[in-house]
């Protein structure tokens, strides 16, 4: 399991607000990895899949960011609704090294490609930097989303963050941007060894789901990084659950969820 960042390098210390992974085997969870940047990660999630996959092994790894967007925003962006498409869109355009990235920059390229105006932005908000940047406002003024504000499972989930939200406090939108294009190499560098979950049937060995350790994690123990527990009891908690509610958490079929994706172990019905 993975906690994302969508920030810059966060240094050789162990900290919070960075990206944090736990392997689960056979019931026993690893000690948490603490990645500094997302080079480093995608390094060592190929490292993972490959060791893995060499050892017969079938691999469950969780992201906690949204695999895709509010339906519509998909096909306006690449011409079909179909998320997949849209993480090969995003790798295309999003420029990343340890200490830069342009998630903002983009942001507001796609406000003003949807005919955003300084009166009515949308649907990004949220400009966390110093400068300026044209079609992205820093907060939710008069504000415009030609698209819905929440996924349908973000209505299910308590407590959770629109993907439009570029900066602020348990922001998620630059953490999909810069997730969906690391996704989106691990799966074509991995081909036809990963299938993404709900987008399509589970028949290969690596299946690349979307959780939210904030739904069942417990407050952190004295002594541990929020971020390294949560991938920790997160892990734990999805290696021990029953097979029968595994298969429940999977069988999501509401139409929607096959162009917005789901969180895994939110029911529909919940």
């Amino acid at each position: 399991m993975v906690d994302w960042s969508g920030g810059n390098d966060t240094g050789p210390r162990p900290r919070k607000d960075a990206i944090w992974a736990c392997v689960v085997r056979g019931g026993a969870a690893e000690v948490p990895v603490y990645l500094r940047n997302r080079a480093l990660a995608q390094e060592w999630l190929a490292d993972l899949i490959d060791t893995e996959l060499t050892a017969g092994r079938r691999v469950a790894l969780g992201f906690d960011f949204p695999f895709g967007y509010p339906a519509g925003f998909a096909a306006e962006m690449t011409g079909r609704p179909d998320p997949l498409a849209l993480w090969q869109w995003f790798a295309d355009r999003i420029e990343d090294a340890p200490k830069a990235n342009n998630r903002f920059d983009l942001a507001g390229e796609i406000n003003l490609s949807l005919g955003s105006g300084p009166q009515r932005p949308g649907p990004f908000w949220g400009n966390g930097l110093r400068r300026d940047i044209p079609g992205l406002p820093r907060r939710k003024v008069r504000y415009h989303n030609p698209f819905a504000d929440r996924r349908a499972v973000e209505h299910r989930a308590k407590g959770s963050f629109t993907c439009w939200q570029m900066s602020g406090v348990g922001t998620v939108g630059g953490q999909i941007m810069m997730g969906l294009p690391v996704l989106h190499r691990l799966r074509a560098g991995f081909a036809p060894h990963v299938a993404v979950w709900p987008f399509e049937p589970l028949d290969a060995p690596v299946a690349l789901l979307e959780i939210w350790p904030s739904l069942t994690t417990p407050p952190a123990p004295d002594g541990w990084i929020k971020d390294a527990w949560q991938v920790h009891s997160v892990a734990l908690d999805l290696a021990r659950r029953p097979v029968a509610d595994l298969n429940r958490y999977l069988n999501v079929t509401a139409p929607i969820a096959l162009e917005e994706g789901w969180i895994f172990a939110v029911e529909p019905d919940r």
